[in-house]
């Protein structure tokens, strides 16, 4: 067999690869003659069908897995010898493919881009900066006021319904004069401005007093659930027993029980570390952006203009679609990148590709339990249909990969900064914040 080389430019490969008749007839005759002691035909003891027979019998097939193994032992043995790595599945073909015939060489062409040699990046030498928010009194004050409003009661109030009161009424609703099954409730308890009875429903019970009765009228959706319902006028005769206003729990003991704590102070610690942990996850964000800016800077070299095509037509079309929310399909014009998609496509490409030199060297590894966790996080996304997608996981290793390369990245991240020099910046919570805007804007 012989490999000869076409094409040598830059990132671009392209070889000829050519396998003789003699050859391809040694390999059929050697798969043959490896099965044969387990042939049985007709007229013949087991073992002992004639090599010409089998020839006959099974030799079309056999040729094409010995002319499909020869060839992709061709193409690794020159992986393993060059080191080459393609960015992308190797384009191969069969030259007179369509007029090739038995007793012909079969003449190969492989082209692809092979990854690029990644320059050694001096770790130790990157400097970055860590913001440090500690959650302050007025902050744990601010989101303890938040749980007060979650845990928020009603109380009776004299004057009318507004928005956002709870009115408790009796109703029964009727369609043309008569009553329908699951349209009464008695001492129902109502928000006003909760959306959860039909359309113009709730509007009709502001200003309405307690003592008062009150002819609800509206239209049940077209697309109802309830068939004979759908799309019909109705009219719900309220008595409004009851209107409450709302009322904040007191930030008290008993408010930090509601939420699992054994007292006030207890539920602001609980806070004081949710809050930390959040303003850490935030600063963390910063800087890791910060480093791969550096690294965007300091590193250079060749890219696979493939991946770069790839990944350019990606950008486009998941940005497309966010500008275009309301259209779900693909059933939509090409999508051409523009100069700013191809621009973000070379970082994240190099980026990609340098993160993952540097992890491989460092034996960075995504163990079974982190996967397990990632894949129990993305679950939760699908109630009721967790195991479904569990099992669509493990039989899909694209949505695997998808699963893993966060993981590995972020612990790609964790390694150069332990190298790197890091400094501690303490700020506040507005200036962290503003750091995070800032990433949403560049």
């Amino acid at each position: 067999m012989q490999v000869t080389e076409t094409l040598n430019e830059g990132l671009k490969r392209g070889y000829t690869i050519t396998l003789t008749a003699a050859e391809l007839d040694s390999k059929v005759n050697e798969k043959l003659a490896e099965a044969q002691p387990e042939v049985e035909m007709k007229g013949f003891r087991k073992g002992k069908v004639p090599m010409a027979l089998l020839k006959k019998q099974f030799g079309p097939r056999v040729l094409g897995e010995a002319m499909q193994e020869a060839v992709d032992g061709a193409m690794n043995a020159h992986f393993e010898e060059t080191g080459d790595k393609p960015a992308m599945q190797p384009s191969v073909n069969m030259v007179d493919g369509e007029t090739w015939k038995e007793g012909d060489d079969v003449v190969v062409e492989m082209a692809y881009e092979k990854l690029p040699e990644i320059p050694e990046v001096d770790l130790k030498s990157i400097s970055l900066e860590k913001l440090v928010a500690k959650a302050g009194d007025e902050a744990v004050d601010e989101a303890l006021a938040n749980l007060a409003e979650t845990a928020q009661d009603f109380e009776t109030k004299d004057g009318a319904a507004e928005e956002g009161d709870q009115v408790v009424i009796d109703f029964l609703g009727k369609v043309d004069g008569e009553a329908f099954e699951g349209g009464a409730a008695e001492d129902y308890p109502l928000v006003l401005g909760s959306n959860s009875f039909i359309p113009g429903f709730e509007d009709q019970l502001k200003g309405t007093k307690a003592g008062e009765e009150k002819n609800v009228e509206v239209t049940f959706p077209e697309e109802y659930g309830a068939a004979n319902l759908a799309g019909k006028a109705a009219v719900f005769e309220c008595k409004i027993k009851d209107v409450k206003a709302p009322k904040a729990a007191e930030v008290d003991d008993e408010l930090a029980k509601k939420f699992g704590a054994e007292d006030l102070a207890a539920l602001k610690g609980q806070i004081a570390e949710r809050l930390e942990a959040e303003y850490a996850g935030a600063a963390r964000a910063v800087m890791k952006r910060k480093l791969l800016d550096v690294l965007d800077e300091k590193v250079s070299f060749e890219l696979p203009p493939s991946l770069v095509e790839a990944e350019a037509g990606q950008i486009a079309h998941q940005l497309w679609h966010e500008e275009n929310p309301d259209h779900q399909g693909h059933d939509h014009d090409s999508i051409e990148p523009t100069d700013e998609h191809n621009k973000l496509a070379e970082r994240r490409v190099k980026l990609g590709l340098l993160l993952a030199e540097l992890g491989q060297k460092a034996e960075v590894q995504v163990t079974d339990q982190e996967m397990t966790q990632a894949v129990m996080n993305q679950a939760r996304q699908y109630p009721g249909q967790e195991r479904q997608f569990f099992e669509f996981v493990q039989q899909n290793p694209q949505m695997q990969q998808q699963l893993r390369a966060p993981i590995f990245e972020d612990k790609v991240v964790d390694y150069i900064v332990e190298l790197a020099d890091v400094s501690e910046k303490e700020v506040s919570k507005d200036d962290l914040q503003k750091a995070v805007e800032a990433l949403d804007e560049e």
